[in-house]
């Protein structure tokens, strides 16, 4: 009988307990309740997952460089190899499947693997495009009963995050206006580059394309000649076929920040301004805003990102928001939150913030620590399906994202419609919102 089979029977029967062994009843790390993972993208941040799958059944890794799995092999010497994750979400008697591979297939490894039933930890971003990141949070959703999904936005795990969220609802700064993230990197490039040199013997070039139009090899895309191909993103994400820049770098997870506060949905209109449109790389320096509609505690507000270096007014002028290289604000009735990933202030404004309107809540009422982000996620899979960024959260977060840069693609404001996730008024920004894939290559497979 297959493990699957065998694990949901159990459950089933109940007293189907009765008759195990006693060995394998001993805890969440007890043989019978270890989960079967294959880890996809064995290098880069796939090494940051090394320490958290090792108390599970890594039975399977995948990377398109054989000299990574050969190190990934040595932390997990009984997995099986493969260069080519569609042939390893095939993988027999898999549970779950952690997706840390180049930002241009993260779409179609997460959708792959849970239509294949299988719970999905997917690095951030969810996707390059709003048509991508939609695929993913509607499979999603479509299997939200038996699938624990969680997007690798791991400072989501920082105490801060609920500090922060405590103070937005709980009136701190009266009713919510706006609110505004940012984050201060910059990466120029001029163009893709021209071919040169040949991929190492070791390096599936072919496959770290993926479903990306064909690019000759550059080892440039890869860093500087000492390290190795994929092993870091910030070489390769500036480039529209590759990535979405800041977006999908740190973007998503200070916008996260900001996002674990709204309690929004997406928004109803997009536009942008910065830098000129390239149709090879994405901008660097960028300011987007959306509308996000009213909820059942909060009025509609505006969603602003910036990055690149513009940014938002700071809320005095004895205040330096550029201090705070990646941050969030929030601009209320009575005063602003201003916070970083750690930290937080209260700035009280106006002649109605005498801040006696606010009562902290109750050390009872704080909201928890929540522990080891991928922990959250291996106990989710083997228990309630409940994590803090499933793909439901993420993706509406990562859609608005990626909405901000087909604004930015089609130079013009749009209003979106995010039933059928259209652009209403503008065809040049509808045409933004998907792409088209190398032959072979099936988002929804």
């Amino acid at each position: 009988m297959e493990r699957r089979s065998f694990l949901s029977s159990v459950g089933a029967t109940g007293a189907g307990l009765l008759i195990l062994p006693s060995h394998l009843l001993r805890g969440a790390d007890a043989p019978s309740n270890k989960l079967n993972v294959a880890l996809v993208g064995a290098w880069g941040r796939g090494r940051a997952h090394w320490g958290a799958l090792k108390s599970q059944n890594v039975v399977a890794i995948c990377d398109v460089d054989e000299a990574f799995l050969d190190k990934a092999s040595k932390q997990f010497p009984k997995a099986q190899r493969y260069v080519d994750w569609r042939k390893c979400l095939d993988h027999k008697g898999l549970d779950a499947v952690v997706c840390a591979t180049t930002d241009h297939t993260h779409a179609f490894v997460a959708t792959w693997a849970m239509n294949r039933g299988l719970h999905v930890y997917c690095e951030k971003p969810l996707g390059n495009t709003v048509e991508e990141v939609r695929m993913v949070r509607a499979t999603y959703l479509k299997n939200k009963d038996k699938l624990a999904t969680q997007c690798g936005t791991q400072r989501h795990a920082k105490d801060n995050f609920s500090r922060v969220r405590e103070l937005i609802r709980d009136g701190a700064i009266g009713d919510l206006k706006s609110a505004y993230a940012w984050g201060n990197r910059k990466i120029p490039r001029p163009g893709y580059l021209a071919a040169k040199g040949t991929p190492p013997k070791t390096f599936h070039y072919d496959l770290w394309l993926g479903p990306s139009p064909q690019h000759p090899y550059n080892p440039g895309y890869f860093g500087n000649h000492k390290a190795r191909p994929g092993a870091n993103c910030l070489n390769w994400n500036m480039y529209w076929d590759f990535g979405t820049g800041q977006i999908g770098d740190m973007g998503s997870h200070t916008m996260d920040l900001a996002w674990n506060a709204l309690d929004a949905d997406l928004p109803t209109s997009a536009e942008a301004e910065g830098d000129k449109y390239n149709p090879e790389v994405t901008p660097v320096a960028m300011h987007s805003s959306f509308d996000i509609p009213a909820n059942d505690w909060r009025s509609a507000i505006r969603l602003h990102w910036y990055q690149g270096g513009m940014m938002p007014n700071s809320p005095r002028n004895y205040i330096n928001l550029s201090k705070i290289g990646h941050g969030a604000m929030f601009k209320g009735s009575n005063g602003f939150v201003v916070c970083d990933f750690d930290t937080r202030l209260i700035f009280p404004y106006g002649k109605n913030s005498d801040m006696t309107y606010y009562k902290p809540r109750a050390k009872e009422k704080i909201i928890p620590p929540l522990g080891g982000f991928q922990n959250e996620w291996i106990n989710a899979c083997k228990g309630d399906l409940k994590t803090s960024c499933n793909f439901d959260y993420s993706g509406k977060c990562i859609e608005t994202m990626v909405l901000g840069l087909a604004a930015h693609q089609a130079g013009e404001k749009f209003e979106y419609d995010g039933i059928s996730g259209r652009a209403r008024n503008s065809a040049k920004a509808d045409g933004f919102l998907s792409k088209e894939y190398r032959d072979g290559w099936v988002l929804n497979g």
